[in-house]
């Protein structure tokens, strides 16, 4: 089996249960993906607020980040904010969308 192109389902590596569970979660990634670019349609977001908003888990949310700017939706805005660690995170919006 061939590995995820990781732009419009979730990521794995190998055939067995790691594509199973990807194929499983598609539709709630699917629909978890639409949330995060509404969201980020109405302003720009870090992983961590978007997780917030959605009352997502990070490790759900992060990947949907990813699978966006694959496929090049949105992209990092030039500003960066503290995230639930203290640390700093990237800021996402749409692209062509507020810098």
């Amino acid at each position: 089996m061939i590995a995820s192109p990781y732009h419009d389902m979730p990521g794995f590596k190998a055939g067995g249960t790691s594509a199973a569970a990807a194929f499983g979660f598609k539709l709630t990634a699917d629909s978890l993906r639409t949330k995060v670019f509404e969201l980020l349609q109405k302003e720009p977001l870090t992983a961590d607020e978007c997780a917030a908003r959605l009352h997502e888990s990070i490790l759900s949310i992060r990947p949907r980040l990813s699978e966006l700017n694959t496929a090049g939706l949105i992209e990092k805005t030039t500003t960066r904010r503290r995230n639930a660690s203290g640390l700093y995170a990237h800021v996402w919006t749409v692209k062509g969308g507020q810098p």
